[in-house]
């Protein structure tokens, strides 16, 4: 499977999705933030990182790139779309997936391993997974508390993808940290899956989410 990994300038989780990918028998291939047409890809993963420094607030300006119409075509097209950290921050900005990752509730920067909770294995990222799993991976953030107006909508369509299991780092609403559109092929992610791949990071819970998009 063709995955492409967008850069953007200030990405810098761009070469672990890459590898993380080819750990799970993908064929990953990075996009510049300026290419439009992404018909080639069958799947697409937007990686974590500081795109345009995070200027004005988190995603703002990768927002309005060429490259976010391609992703949204691809959407249409029913391609699998993964957004980790700052990914998921362009996700919501875009409003690919419901809701806001804002500034974390303690105003400071958080990197630290966590342990999550696996809420639906519903889309093609989690579905080697079984719900309610517990899994580690770790977060690294400064604006990834999440907030949305309309929770229980979020509830009733299995929109909830993971939440903080035994502590809620960053203030989050109802501890939740990754999210999915109401079909579950956008998913919207802040814990980092590409740095727990391998048992010598810490971990390899993360990997799944990569083999999940192989699979599918």
């Amino acid at each position: 499977m063709k995955v492409g990994i967008i850069r953007f300038p200030g990405s810098n989780c761009d070469r672990d999705v890459f590898h993380a990918l080819e750990l799970a028998g993908a064929e990953p291939e990075y996009i510049w933030w300026s290419k439009r047409d992404l018909s080639d890809f069958e799947a697409i993963v937007i990686p974590g990182g500081f795109s345009y420094g995070d200027y004005l607030r988190a995603g703002a300006i990768a927002a309005i790139t060429p490259v976010i119409n391609g992703i949204k075509d691809c959407v249409k097209e029913g391609k699998p779309v993964l957004g980790i950290c700052n990914g998921a921050q362009i996700l919501a900005e875009v409003g690919l997936v419901p809701g806001v990752f804002t500034e974390n509730q303690n105003a400071k920067f958080i990197c630290e391993w966590t342990e999550l909770k696996v809420e639906t294995s519903r889309t093609p990222f989690t579905a080697m997974y079984k719900k309610n799993e517990i899994i580690k991976m770790p977060i690294a953030h400064a604006e990834g508390r999440y907030f949305t107006e309309d929770l229980k909508k979020l509830q009733d369509n299995d929109q909830i993808v993971l939440s903080f299991e035994s502590e809620n780092p960053n203030g989050s609403m109802q501890s939740i940290t990754g999210v999915c559109d109401e079909e579950g092929l956008v998913c919207a992610v802040m814990p980092h899956p590409e740095r727990a791949s391998e048992t010598i990071l810490g971990s390899d819970d993360g990997l799944k989410f990569f083999k999940g998009i192989v699979k599918y």
